[in-house]
């Protein structure tokens, strides 16, 4: 993998056996966890209380498809899996929709060895728990993700949302959190409610109905993209979907990698 922005002595490209001018090592060498968790490492917290920090990593296609037959993994690639391990194991919380929990398959985030230093010493739980986002907690509670977690998995809902479905959730072993005055949930409030438990690193991995509702309200600090480089056609969804927002909004990139034609970029609110 090369850096191709900011613009460093990994930018140049490469091939074994040389120096980057020469098509060297430097940048085709398969990089390290601890090099891949340095490049995406949340902004230090400014002083004082710290706030939420939300970022969401998606993949997308040349043509704009975030999936291919319903799920992402087709159109993804080993690195982009690597990045996306990564950017859990930095995370307190991997915020997700229900509908997306339903079609990749969600289990609970695992311990991993390599970051166990890493998550002591930024005062984490071995592992981020899920929280999925759901109206209807239309959910199979008698998953892994909800019965055997080593956190327990959160759900947030809306105040109105079904009392016997709640009671389902909780008796499975996750931890229901309000955060809407409806049956929905208001983007905005479930990062503050996130962020009162404790989390304040916070990653959402889509699908692009949660990351258009997030957009909308204003509360999305960084994307993570990874531009894979297929073409599938087709009617596939974009990586956000919904209402459009009244005026784009403007980010800023802070780095872009490259391995085997996929794109892997980072972008702030500018």
């Amino acid at each position: 993998m090369r850096r191709l922005f900011p613009v460093t002595d990994q930018t140049a490209p490469t091939a074994p056996g040389g120096n980057a001018e020469e098509g060297g090592e430097t940048g085709s060498r398969e990089w390290s966890l601890d090099e891949i968790a340095d490049a995406y490492a949340y902004p230090e917290p400014a002083p004082g209380e710290p706030r939420p920090y939300l970022r969401a990593n998606m993949v997308s296609t040349l043509d704009g498809a975030a999936q291919h037959e319903g799920r992402s993994h087709p159109i993804s690639h080993a690195t982009d899996m690597r990045i996306f391990g990564t950017l859990r194991a930095l995370a307190d919380v991997v915020v997700v929709g229900a509908e997306t929990v339903r079609q990749e398959g969600y289990r609970p985030a695992r311990v991993r060895a390599e970051f166990a230093a890493r998550r002591e010493a930024a005062g984490q739980t071995p592992a981020p728990a899920i929280a999925v986002v759901t109206a209807s907690l239309d959910l199979d509670f008698s998953l892994p993700l909800f019965t055997s977690p080593t956190v327990p998995t959160l759900v947030l809902t809306g105040a109105a949302a079904a009392p016997d479905r709640v009671a389902a959730a909780e008796k499975a072993g996750a931890r229901v959190v309000t955060a809407g005055d409806g049956v929905g949930v208001d983007p905005a409030r479930a990062v503050r409610a996130l962020a009162e438990l404790g989390h304040t690193r916070l990653l959402t991995e889509g699908g692009p109905r949660l990351l258009g509702q997030l957009v909308v309200a204003e509360v999305l600090d960084e994307l993570c993209l990874t531009v894979s480089p297929m073409l599938t056609a087709g009617a596939a969804q974009r990586i956000a979907g919904g209402p459009a927002v009244p005026v784009p909004h403007r980010f800023a990139l802070v780095s872009l990698l490259e391995e085997e034609g996929f794109l892997f970029s980072r972008y702030r609110r500018a």
